[in-house]
């Protein structure tokens, strides 16, 4: 393959950023801005497979041997919907100067037009050390089945994946992961005026009251303490009966210092109310220090960092970093932007993380 010309690709990817903010995404409803991708790949001679809403591709420019190392470059292309006060259309992206406004432009637009971008670029260079794998996913907001982790086995072998994800190209080497719990405290109904029965709202306040002060004794350098909320409850049919019945839902981030079914087992362990996994296998990240591509990262002058928030790290079994164009306090957000200088950027940055890694 011929070098293509990187500013050419730069240029491309905020037309093919405008394009994708006006095709709407939401979670589930991510097929006609798969479409769109596919045949902006396709139009640079990719064959790019695909299985539900997720598409993905691989270069042909590395040396045809056994155990040759693969890295996976990975973002997503669904979003959330949009929130009130969105001052222009969340679905048509708006420019103003160096500022692009509209629904997924920060949280990812912007990260999967760089990766493309990074990876045509690569795909066309005389030859790479690695096989490259590029995936533009389904369902991440909403940790869907049918995202990311469903298409995980059409890989192959795995040795590094990158995450586009906004973290203002800075590199996430650890990830807070998740686990959440439906509890039922149960009692005995009864006539409030009689004050018979048991009171299963009593039940589950101690249960809260006792969690509101566990804390996690081991703290991760990268990512703090693991930590616990509660974050619904709901009990109790009318004033005037005692309830039988009060739920709630545990919240827990994670660290790498725990494996989440040690901490399932600590809770059940310490409350009265029946408990059950709503979700489990969102699991911590954390990559060695010292795995070279984060002292390339390093060497190109790119900062190190723990993140609280989650992403498609947690269902990849193999090491992984997050790093992506935008910043993460704009993701969700109304009135959602990113700069076009960000993607300019985060171009050149991840052509020059990769251009000439080796493991």
């Amino acid at each position: 393959m011929s070098v293509v010309n990187l500013q050419a690709l730069k240029e491309e990817a905020i037309q093919l950023l405008m394009k994708i903010i006006n095709t709407p995404s939401i979670s589930k409803r991510e097929n006609k801005v798969s479409f769109l991708i596919e045949d902006y790949l396709y139009q640079y001679g990719f064959c790019v497979k695909r299985k539900f809403n997720n598409i993905w591709t691989e270069n042909s420019n590395y040396p045809k041997k056994e155990n040759i190392r693969t890295i996976l470059l990975n973002s997503h292309h669904d979003t959330v919907k949009p929130g009130k006060n969105w001052i222009t259309d969340p679905f048509s992206a708006t420019q103003k100067e160096n500022k692009l406004i509209g629904l997924g432009s920060n949280d990812a637009g912007a990260s999967v037009v760089s990766l493309i971008s990074t990876f045509i670029y690569l795909s066309n260079l005389s030859e790479l050390p690695y096989r490259l794998v590029l995936s533009i996913t389904a369902e991440e907001e909403i940790s869907g089945a049918s995202g990311v982790r469903s298409i995980l086995s059409e890989f192959g072998s795995v040795d590094l994946g990158i995450v586009g994800e906004p973290t203002k190209m800075k590199v996430a080497i650890a990830e807070k992961g998740l686990i959440v719990l439906d509890c039922i405290a149960e009692g005995k109904t009864g006539h409030s005026a009689r004050n018979t029965g048991v009171n299963a709202i009593y039940i589950a306040t101690r249960d809260i009251e006792y969690l509101r002060c566990f804390s996690f004794d081991r703290k991760s350098d990268l990512l703090g303490f693991s930590t616990l909320n509660i974050t619904q409850i709901q009990g109790g049919i009318q004033h005037n009966v005692i309830p039988d019945i009060c739920s709630f839902v545990i919240d827990i981030r994670t660290n790498e210092l725990y494996k989440n079914e040690e901490l399932i087992d600590m809770i059940q362990k310490k409350i009265h109310s029946k408990m059950k996994t709503r979700s489990s296998y969102l699991n911590s990240s954390f990559i060695n220090p010292m795995h070279p591509i984060v002292l390339k990262a390093k060497l190109i002058g790119r900062k190190t960092y723990g993140s609280p928030t989650l992403s498609d790290q947690s269902v990849m079994p193999f090491s992984t970093i997050k790093m992506g164009v935008g910043d993460s306090r704009r993701s969700h957000t109304s009135n959602e932007y990113v700069l076009i200088t960000e993607i300019m950027e985060g171009i050149d940055i991840y052509v020059s993380l990769l251009k000439d890694f080796n493991f």
